[in-house]
């Protein structure tokens, strides 16, 4: 099991990061927990040359949100526990219950990734059809 900060997934294939303080009016705000990224299988497609699927389970803490982020995959997430709050750049933000799902595609800009509560997790699997040995997550300039 991983422990994300709030700064990208990509921290699980490429490199640990440290999370940014955010502040506003010249005060600190404490920053919210990162998701517990666990990787489930990883799988070459061999009928897809250079492609893989990657299952994970990400659960997000009490108001744990994520960056603004592209994955470069087909991402097929289902809700297990609690509710989320996605969006891609251009969608409608929806907020996701156990046994729903969300999609998003390899040009897709994540821009909102978040538990939906400030006292409940939440916990979802997500199915990554990408480039083998690709990051999980690039995060958007």
């Amino acid at each position: 099991m991983l422990r994300l900060k709030n700064t990208a997934l990509a921290v699980l294939v490429i490199a640990s990061a440290s999370m940014g303080s955010m502040g506003s009016m010249g005060m600190a705000h404490a920053e919210a927990p990162g998701a517990i990224v666990t990787p489930l299988m990883t799988k070459p497609l061999d009928e897809y040359p250079g492609k893989e699927a990657l299952m994970i389970t990400v659960e997000y803490p009490p108001g744990a949100a994520d960056p603004v982020h592209r994955h470069h995959a087909y991402g097929f997430i289902y809700v297990l526990e609690g509710s989320i709050v996605m969006q891609v750049k251009g969608g409608k933000e929806v907020t996701l219950t156990p046994g729903q799902t969300f999609y998003e595609g390899p040009n897709d800009i994540h821009t909102v990734g978040r538990n939906a509560s400030q006292t409940q997790p939440a916990k979802f699997i997500v199915l990554l059809l990408k480039n083998k040995g690709a990051p999980v997550l690039v995060p958007e300039k």
